[in-house]
């Protein structure tokens, strides 16, 4: 993998979600693989779902403790911030694919930190927004990435 990666929420959770122990082993090997190749990128509302779903939403719960340490860890993937261009970004987005708004967010904050490979569960697999294409992580090991 040389493209940066974008990954959204989801994955992230699914690491930490042993309700789902497929789902987090897949989850697990992307991440890993995202470390080595030093090719992994989010947002800081990535980072913030993140948080919010594991300390609250997800059963049983993280640590608040044990996910602050996750979320600092992450702050090497040059997490982006919410800022106009990002907006503006996203609002183009919103009004061309019809996405919600956090969604565009997302895809908004992949394409500004350059990422051809958007992770995500939450989109529909292999659409092209721009030149970010979607790839369902539970679909395609990242041994298999074209």
């Amino acid at each position: 993998m040389s493209a940066n990666i974008f990954v959204d929420t989801n994955l992230l959770v699914y690491c930490q979600d042993t309700s789902e122990p497929e789902k987090q082993k897949k989850a697990a090997a992307w991440i890993a693989a995202l470390w080595e190749s030093r090719t992994g990128r989010l947002s800081y509302q990535v980072l913030q779902e993140f948080y919010a779903t594991v300390t609250t939403k997800m059963k049983p719960g993280m640590e608040p403790d044990t996910a602050r340490r996750v979320i600092r860890a992450l702050l090497a993937w040059q997490p982006l911030l919410t800022d106009i261009r990002l907006l503006e970004g996203a609002w183009l987005i919103q009004d061309r694919y019809g996405f919600s708004w956090w969604d565009a967010l997302i895809a908004a904050a992949a394409q500004a930190a350059g990422c051809r490979y958007l992770l995500s569960e939450d989109f529909q697999a292999g659409m092209e927004v721009g030149d970010l294409r979607v790839v369902n992580p539970f679909l395609i090991s990242p041994e298999d990435l074209p």
